[in-house]
């Protein structure tokens, strides 16, 4: 099954701006976390012309599992290309599971800086939470069964896929 990603960023896209507006934040700090995350940031980024350069997490080395799975052949460099201390920060990912790379990508983030205020923007929320993380923004809310799982390809084009894992 194949959801359309370009219509969940544009409902995402109108979230935030709501949520960004409630709160009187007028130049917020996007970040993404790589890869999927980076591809949602990159188009929120535009549709929502922030003029604060868009910064990349990569997570790898402050995964709780580090130690099981080993280093990832494709580890970037994070780049976040502004000042973090009392910025208000949105944190984006593509699907939020059990909250475990929320929490890692908080602790990179929080290794920058002390941020005024994080909100977390996904594209998919799966459910499963292991940890007490709740999303702000929330493109879809997907329940799927034991053997299904979700993956953001890209980046041109852009879909959310859910699988049956073998």
């Amino acid at each position: 099954m194949v959801h359309d990603a370009e219509f969940l960023i544009e409902v995402m896209a109108g979230q935030l701006q709501d949520l960004l507006a409630r709160r009187g934040i007028a130049e917020p700090a996007l970040v993404g976390v790589h890869t999927g995350g980076v591809w949602v940031a990159e188009r929120l980024h535009q549709r929502l012309g922030i003029a604060t350069p868009l910064g990349r997490l990569d997570i790898s080395f402050y995964r709780d599992d580090f130690s099981r799975i080993g280093v990832n052949p494709q580890v970037r460099p994070s780049e976040l290309p502004f000042d973090v201390d009392e910025r208000h920060v949105v944190l984006i990912d593509d699907v939020l599971y059990t909250g475990r790379t929320v929490r890692a990508a908080l602790n990179e983030l929080f290794d920058y800086g002390r941020p005024a205020s994080v909100l977390l923007a996904v594209l998919a929320d799966r459910g499963g939470r292991e940890l007490p993380v709740e999303a702000n923004v929330v493109g879809t809310r997907l329940k799927l069964p034991p053997g299904q799982q979700i993956q953001l390809v890209g980046p041109e084009p852009l879909q959310l896929l859910i699988q049956t894992v073998p």
